[in-house]
């Protein structure tokens, strides 16, 4: 077994890494949307009840938007 420093120094002496796993991205990027839907459906009536201020409302309607465009670029993946 080579030593931590010979790994290192010589990285063509590591036996190679594992193949990358085929990952449906549609399945995890809607599992991620569902989680700003509930996020902003909480802050919205937190907000709406003034416990909350709207910067926070607006951080989860972010995270519906990139979760939107990530959809997008993951059909122009396939």
């Amino acid at each position: 077994m080579p030593s931590l420093l010979r790994i290192l120094t010589r990285p063509e002496t590591r036996r190679p890494g594992p193949p990358p796993l085929a990952v449906d991205l549609r399945k995890v990027l809607l599992a991620g949307i569902a989680c700003w839907v509930v996020a902003t459906v909480v802050v919205g009536v937190l907000v709406a009840l003034d416990v909350k201020e709207l910067t926070a409302l607006w951080v989860c309607l972010s995270g519906l938007a990139l979760g939107g465009l990530g959809l997008l670029w993951a059909r122009g993946k396939r």
